[in-house]
């Protein structure tokens, strides 16, 4: 019989992220090379403390600029050809929907 592993959404989020490989030149690396946080009233109990949980296998990076981290997001994937990203997220308010131009940018530009 299996055992039921208990764990939160965030913490099965990251958990998930953090075990996603590709193939690059013939050796498997973490397809995510991080995520982009600002944390706040929104996350940082759920999404923040996950992230720590995974915190080798899946660096934070905070930021202060939602807009910004989003674009360094996209230009670490154009850096790594797109095989290779990071993931992005911060609390909710303004500043989110500033992650919405950058990711309109990244679909212009794909």
């Amino acid at each position: 019989m299996s055992k039921t592993i208990r764990l939160t959404m965030a913490q099965a989020l990251t958990r998930f992220l953090s075990r996603q490989m590709t193939e690059i030149d013939g050796s498997k690396v973490p397809i995510f090379g991080g995520v982009w946080a600002i944390f706040g009233h929104g996350n940082v109990a759920g999404i923040g403390e996950a992230l720590y949980q995974v915190r080798d296998e899946l660096p934070t990076f905070r930021a202060h600029n939602e807009q910004a981290m989003a674009h360094a997001a996209i230009a670490y994937a154009k850096a790594n050809f797109r095989r290779r990203f990071m993931a992005a997220t911060s609390s909710i308010g303004p500043g989110a929907l500033n992650m919405v131009t950058a990711a309109a940018l990244a679909h212009v530009n794909r």
